[in-house]
């Protein structure tokens, strides 16, 4: 099984405008962050690609994997180690039969018939919430809760990354609950320090690991 990250840090330039998402993974990297995913859902495919492969050597300076959220044509192009597909995005069977065995795969899934098919189809670990109310995604659907987090964590067999309004304050139940760890965009982004933020996120975290 490939060693799956514990604080999974989205960047986003959207939410915010300050940092880049170079800035993003490096400010995130040295609060802790132990894999970066590189989330851009406007512009063209050259500037993503460019992106990308500054954030992968970013990342690989750092011994952490870079992991592009939807677009397994930048993730190939730029060298990057995986891809985190949803569930109307590039096939899961697909990205595995182009990425090969080694590069990891991640699938968003709301529920346990969705994680397993994403299983079946290749997937390393499963992205599952929004496990509280969030704004940074429009179409995250309702909250899961902790129930649901628990409920889907005891059904799969690989790991299972929380995400979705999880912040400091909530980010040790998410991991009691049973989650392997933990995803946030804005309780790291849109944080005036979001080195010092990712540093609280992954001390709270370590509280209610087991």
């Amino acid at each position: 099984m490939k060693a799956i990250g514990m604080l999974h840090v989205l960047t986003d330039t959207v939410l915010q405008d300050r940092y880049s998402h170079m800035d993003l993974a490096r400010l995130a990297i040295a609060g802790g962050a132990d894999t970066i995913q590189y989330r851009q859902k406007t512009g063209t495919a050259r500037e993503m690609i460019e992106t990308a492969m500054a954030m992968q050597e970013i990342c690989t300076d750092a011994g952490i994997p870079l992991i592009v959220n939807d677009r397994v044509d930048v993730a190939i192009a730029a060298g990057a180690d995986g891809v985190h597909l949803g569930q109307d995005d590039f096939p899961v069977r697909k990205a595995r039969e182009l990425l090969g065995s080694d590069r990891m795969i991640g699938v968003s899934g709301g529920t346990v018939e969705e994680a397993q098919q994403g299983i079946v189809d290749g997937a390393d670990y499963v992205g599952f919430g929004p496990i509280y109310a969030t704004g940074s995604k429009a179409d995250a659907g309702a909250p899961q809760g902790l129930a649901g987090l628990s409920e889907i964590v005891r059904a799969l067999s690989v790991p299972v990354i929380a995400i979705g309004g999880i912040g400091a304050d909530t980010a040790a139940e998410v991991m009691r609950a049973g989650a392997h760890g933990i995803a946030v965009i804005s309780a790291v982004c849109c944080q005036a320090d979001p080195e010092g933020a990712t540093r609280r996120l992954l001390r709270r975290m370590r509280t209610g690991k087991p």
